[in-house]
């Protein structure tokens, strides 16, 4: 008996661990070869060495407000209806982009999210497509490239063009759809004398890193998949300082995430490439792949299509993208040790909020759903719980009995069980199937988007942002804030006191450390998730509730009452 108590606070303290540490951790203790190309000499192909597979781009050491760099030169407007910015002419970069579904606050005047900025404004963050060559004139950064179009949107492409004097002429054809995917056609068209060699590539380029913190629950910072596996082990500090990460891949993408939003560059058609993240000269970082060298024949042309991600990663966009063809994009969301889980489990909630209309509802109906589906398991515990008080008397005896003999005590202990009836162990499953459950729902709402700013009711407008009413403010009444460890909201305060009624209704411990431990738990519980996000908490009150309602009405059955609370024998 003891030993089964004891496994029960060992799998409740693994969870707590589990959940716990990163956000504890996070508050008190913050937190291949070389690529090749090829050059055309009198119509002889030789290899050349390059350093990586784009050029490194280099942000201005003169920093100017970013509606100052917007206004100079010629831009193509962006506009569909997820995005909104510009296309800057002069090195043909995408580097002005917001998302407009996307706010930075629940304010209602909040200004949407911004992805990109351009070189030179804080913040510098773009995209920029082009060709190395040797031999040939290819357009560098710097390049003034021609526009068909002043607005670039969905189902309108615009055709930007540059040429050199000795008879090349390069093309990127951008098109956009109705969410956050480029598509950028690369293409060169040879009116010279003599085959050139070029080679496609694209890069994304960033000054500085993520303003969100990069957890070891969920990654932030480059991010790849190449050679079919997502790559979630680079992270800053391994390209900081001019560091570089090179890799040799059949298709794929890599780029950059948040916690939220990722670029990502993806080149169509699979092709043989080399990658590298690199820390560039000035600090900042940079994303990169280069296709294999193309031979332009004289009068020949040839083309290459690119795929550019820049928005918010919801789920069913990364899986749409998918099934148009770039691999395994829905694995940018971090899913975790438990993406088998999770997965399913995130399918689940997003159709009840789409029957509901509110995510906290729809959390509400998961809880139902889980307890229903556990609803067999979850009688055989109240059912060994209600035996057990009903043999705590003769327990006790045995305990009297038997006080000086303890392996005599075990032995008629379970004796006792076996003419009984009674399973002591039967408490261990629900909780063991809980932790999945409860660790992917954490994981859910610390990872999807679609989870970001939602609504509940009353005071929580956020699900998943921490409780901000608590009552040592007098729920806001008193106009100051308190500590963090200290700001205990309302859901948390219903989660301690949820959770000690569920154990006033379990068998009452005769160890004094467990009954210490037990009488504690709720509360200690109540303080370590108060931080946690407002929907996690609220399926974890919702659960305690109908807990509750389940272990009473199973004891009147039985005939037992709250007040029959006879210590159990260990």
């Amino acid at each position: 008996m003891n030993e089964n108590r004891n496994m029960v606070l060992a799998i409740v303290l693994s969870a707590l661990v589990l959940l716990g540490w990163s956000m504890l951790s996070d508050r008190f203790m913050p937190p291949t070869a070389t690529p090749q190309t090829q050059k055309v000499e009198d119509g002889k192909v030789e290899p050349i060495a390059q350093p990586q597979a784009g050029p490194v781009e280099r942000t201005p050491a003169k920093m100017r407000a970013r509606e100052q760099v917007l206004a100079e030169g010629q831009r193509v407007r962006i506009r569909t209806p997820s995005l909104e910015g510009s296309l800057n002419l002069t090195g043909a970069r995408i580097d002005d982009l917001v998302l407009l579904k996307e706010r930075q606050s629940i304010g209602r005047d909040s200004p949407p999210v911004r992805l990109l900025s351009p070189g030179g404004a804080p913040g510098a963050y773009f995209a920029s497509f082009g060709w190395t060559g040797q031999g040939v004139e290819v357009p560098g950064p710097d390049a003034q490239w021609k526009a068909s179009a002043p607005l670039l949107q969905p189902g309108k492409p615009v055709t930007l063009s540059w040429a050199n004097s000795t008879g090349q002429t390069f093309q990127m054809i951008v098109s956009v759809d109705e969410n956050y995917l480029f598509t950028v056609r690369q293409r060169v068209e040879n009116r010279g004398s003599g085959p050139v060699a070029v080679r496609p590539y694209g890069l994304i380029n960033r000054a500085q890193k993520s303003q969100d913190d990069d957890y070891w629950t969920v990654h932030v910072g480059p991010m790849a998949y190449l050679n079919g596996a997502a790559d979630y082990g680079i992270d800053w500090d391994s390209i900081e300082g001019g560091k570089t990460e090179r890799f040799d891949s059949r298709g794929g993408w890599l780029g950059f995430t948040d916690k939220y939003w990722m670029t990502a560059l993806a080149p169509a058609g699979n092709p043989q490439m080399a990658a590298s993240f690199t820390g560039t000269p000035n600090g900042g970082f940079q994303a990169d792949y280069a296709e294999a060298p193309r031979i332009v024949p004289a009068g020949g042309v040839v083309e290459t299509d690119t795929r550019l991600f820049a928005g918010a990663k919801v789920k069913a966009l990364l899986d749409t993208y998918e099934e148009a063809g770039i691999p395994m994009l829905s694995k940018a969301i971090d899913w975790g040790w438990f993406e088998w889980f999770m997965r399913p489990l995130f399918d689940v909630l997003d159709w009840l909020f789409d029957r509901t209309g509110n995510f906290g509802v729809a959390i509400i109906c998961l809880t139902i759903i889980v307890r229903l589906i556990m609803f067999p398991i979850a009688q055989k515990q109240f059912k060994s719980f209600a035996a057990m008080r009903k043999v705590q008397p003769k327990l006790k005896a045995l305990q009297a009995k038997f006080k000086d003999d303890k392996p005599k005590l075990q032995q008629e202990m379970l004796k006792l069980y076996k003419d009984e009836k009674i399973n002591p162990a039967a408490g261990c499953l629900p909780i063991l199937l809980q932790i999945p459950i409860f660790y992917a729902l954490y994981k859910v709402l610390m990872v999807s988007v679609e989870m970001r700013h939602q609504p509940f009711m009353l005071w929580i407008k956020d699900l998943s942002a921490p409780d901000p009413l608590t009552p040592l403010n007098l729920f806001g009444l008193l106009n100051f804030t308190p500590p963090a460890f200290l700001l205990i909201g309302i859901l948390p305060i219903l989660l301690g006191i949820t959770m000690w009624l569920q154990f006033k209704l379990n068998p009452q411990q005769m160890d004094p450390t467990q009954q210490a431990i037990f009488s504690w738990m709720p509360w200690v519980m109540m303080v370590i998730l108060a931080p946690f996000a407002a929907g996690l908490v609220l399926y974890w009150v919702t659960s305690n509730v109908l807990t509750i309602a389940q272990q009473w009405w199973l004891y009147r059955r039985f005939g037992l009452h709250l007040s029959d609370t006879h210590p159990v024998a260990t």
